[in-house]
């Protein structure tokens, strides 16, 4: 068997975990929001430009269109600030309006500002009604506010670090690694909230859409809302301004899990609305664009639509795959039968497809399929830009007026690849071993894991099976290693639910590591997470015990014309949850023999990646190491590895990415010496079917010295945009 890359660990994986549970269609109150209208655009060509910005100023609470009443706002001192800023330059320009300013202001800076907003039962799927949050409007406000009407702040994730999504290590990162860093943040904030830490409040979950109360009321229904409004305040929207055409870093064929997905990147702004626009806020700041000599605007009409999302809301939708007649916004039961229930008005979101028409600009389509795969029973999908060809007025299907919108399909783009029903990019999942194409392998593990694992290979011709290793499902401890004995545990009884009292929650910073979604998820990377062990009075079902209960997903292994072998899911996999353990022998490093023709070494450093030794990047360090272990000199090279070269489970067959989906974490469970923490492998981001799954080998370049003395290279296969080009 050839498999042309090392397993050697040379240093921590670094990257983070963030997860994304979503409940996509809800019956639950939701907030909504109301505005004041605006002018007419009869009465703005009346008035000057220093008029019109005066006016822009006074209504700055007031939304781009609309006929609701108005809402009181709340002001922070940022926008306070703004607002004078701007009031002393349309002054400035009283003083001097023929004169241009000697320097060229940037864009109007997007302000984030949340006010109280009405209650109103809606569904989630609900097009059009509800705008709430909202990125890329001079508006956002929390989801929370369905039975009193007010916003809340967030109070949770106080300790959660957003990083710098743009550079790593002074780089600029590619517009893939971007946005895959955009939603594992997105996702780390969702699983904060899905915990119910709110505060010194605390909940936990039993099971989805169970909650056990601790000392605490419930946290937010829709904890994607609240992860939504928390990266707005955190700056951590991708893309906050809207845009026409493209979304770098998001290809046709790209899956969103949620709803929130696409806002927290930017890619549509509206967590429910159908059709996202640039609002007639937009052209006041063309008029004072053009006053300051920026033409970006220059020429367009607004409101102008950006994207829509096609998810069968309207009862007259019509879906041909490259042609699409889309039914426009409101009208509709706001319960989600779908039904429309009064006449739609040419404004917002359908004046602005018209728009689109007249001044050919087109919009993205996001095409949304129910699938058993996803964990919101939901997937996003984006089909491509369209541009809309014709509209029109007519008696829908309920007697009441809607306009229709014929959308087609702008030439040379790839492949759809949603037609109805979801296909994934990579191919089709097969639902039994007959449908599997080159199946060289039933089960590699022969009966050992719970779930088969079976091995295909579409290369080799006449194509062969994994061979030269014996497959362990266990880990097997070399004669020269001595396991300490096992802690005392925990007194819990049946499962741990009290962070205040579970001693095993104490070791990691007094909270739970993993939230209950999905079968068990991790919040996200931390130097060491510690587990209930053989001593803990808790059952098997401990959330605590997440990482111990084996394989859970439907893996295969199979063969790469570059790589060797690899492994990827047959299921859908969310964000945080454990995929497997390495294992094989353990053993002292200083025992290896032929260690340059071995690669499937996995080195236990969990002690130097939590004190960021030889440029390894230290994680979310709220764990409480047993003096023991934490007096001990840290030496650069880990005492311990874990062999898979001859004995070894699934894990040994994945492979190494610059940009994965994977990351390593360090477990204690029976005892608590880090040196001998066990290596588990969790999912970085939603990883959809068919997908491989691979994490960072994190070897340093020029790290490896070869037989010969000399530094070995290994070239990298990734295919990742941001690739190294080189592993060793």
């Amino acid at each position: 068997m050839v498999v042309t890359s090392p397993r050697r660990m040379k240093k921590g994986d670094n990257t983070v975990v963030n997860g994304g549970d979503d409940q996509e269609v809800t019956t639950d109150n939701q907030s909504s929001m109301a505005s004041g209208g605006s002018s007419t655009g009869n009465e703005r060509e009346s008035k000057s430009r220093v008029e019109i910005e005066k006016e822009t100023v006074k209504a700055e609470s007031e939304r781009d269109s609309g006929d609701t009443q108005p809402v009181e706002r709340r002001f922070s001192a940022r926008i306070q600030k703004l607002k004078s800023e701007k009031a002393s330059f349309v002054n400035r320009l009283e003083e001097a309006p023929n004169s241009r300013p000697e320097q060229c202001w940037n864009k109007r800076p997007k302000v984030y500002q949340r006010r109280k907003g009405n209650s109103r039962e809606e569904s989630e799927e609900v097009v059009g009604e509800a705008v709430s949050p909202t990125v890329g409007s001079s508006e956002a406000v929390d989801d929370d506010s369905a039975e009193n009407g007010e916003s809340k702040n967030p109070e949770i994730v106080e300790n959660v670090i957003v990083n710098d999504v743009s550079t790593a290590n002074g780089v600029e990162k590619s517009a893939y690694a971007k946005v895959k860093e955009t939603l594992r943040i997105f996702n780390k904030f969702y699983l904060h909230f899905v915990q119910g830490r709110l505060g010194d409040r605390e909940l936990t979950f039993s099971k989805i859409g169970d909650l056990n109360e601790k000392d605490g009321k419930p946290a937010s229904k829709r904890p994607d809302l609240k992860a939504i409004s928390k990266m707005i305040e955190t700056n951590a929207i991708l893309y906050p301004e809207k845009r026409f055409g493209p979304i770098p870093g998001v290809d046709v064929g790209h899956q969103f899990f949620s709803r929130a997905e696409m806002v927290a990147v930017g890619f549509h702004s509206h967590w429910l609305n159908g059709i996202d626009y640039m609002g007639q806020s937009y052209n006041r700041r063309l008029i004072l664009d053009n006053l300051m000599g920026n033409n970006e605007y220059s020429g367009y009409t607004f409101p102008l639509g950006v994207a829509i999302v096609l998810s069968g809301q309207y009862e007259d939708d019509l879906d041909n795959s490259e042609d699409v007649v889309y039914t426009g916004q409101g009208g509709n039961n706001l319960l989600g039968n779908k039904r429309q229930v009064q006449d739609q008005v040419m404004e917002r979101g359908n004046l602005a497809l018209k728009n689109c028409m007249e001044q050919c600009v087109p919009v993205r389509v996001i095409r949304g399929h129910r699938s058993a795969n996803s964990y919101v029973g939901k997937v996003y999908t984006y089909d491509g830009l369209y541009k809309v060809v014709h509209y029109w007025a007519e008696k829908g299907v309920s007697g009441f007026t809607v306009f229709k919108y014929r959308l087609k399909r702008l030439e040379g783009q790839p492949t759809l690849t949603t037609n109805q029903i979801v296909q994934y990019a990579r191919g089709r999942v097969p639902n039994s071993i007959s449908e599997i194409r080159g199946l060289v392998c039933e089960d590699i593990s022969g009966g050992q894991e719970d779930i088969p694992i079976p091995a295909t290979n579409l290369v080799d011709d006449p194509p062969f099976a994994p061979t030269g290793f014996t497959y362990r499902n266990s880990i097997n401890v070399s004669k020269s290693v001595k396991l300490p004995s096992t802690v005392v545990g925990c007194k819990c009884k049946g499962a741990c639910t009290d962070r205040r009292t579970c001693s095993c929650a104490m070791l990691n910073g007094s909270e739970f590591p993993y939230v209950h979604r999905d079968g068990g998820r991790l919040i996200e990377a931390k130097d060491v997470v510690f587990e209930c062990g053989p001593k803990c009075g808790c059952g098997p079902d401990c959330v605590i015990r997440t990482s111990q209960r084996g394989l859970k997903y439907r893996l295969e292994v199979f063969r790469t014309p570059k790589k060797g072998w690899a492994v990827r899911s047959w299921d859908y996999i969310p964000s945080g949850a454990p995929i497997c353990e390495y294992k094989g022998i353990l053993m002292r490093t200083d025992e290896l023999d032929n260690v340059s023709d071995n690669n499937y070494i996995f080195d236990i450093d969990c002690l130097q990646t939590m004190r960021g030794l030889d440029g390894r990047e230290r994680r979310f360090r709220d764990v409480s190491m047993p003096t023991s272990t934490d007096d001990q000199k840290s030496e650069s090279v880990p005492k311990y590895c874990i062999d898979a070269g001859s004995v070894g489970n699934v894990a040994r067959f994945i492979n190494h990415s610059c940009e994965p989906n994977l990351f390593v974490q360090c477990v204690l469970s029976s005892h608590h010496d880090a040196e001998l923490a066990r290596v588990m492998l969790f999912a970085a981001d939603n990883i959809p079917p068919l997908q491989e799954l691979t994490y960072d080998y994190g070897y340093a370049l020029d790290s490896v010295i070869g037989p010969d003395g000399k530094i070995k290279e290994m070239l990298c296969f990734c295919g990742a945009a941001d690739c190294r080009k080189r592993l060793l």
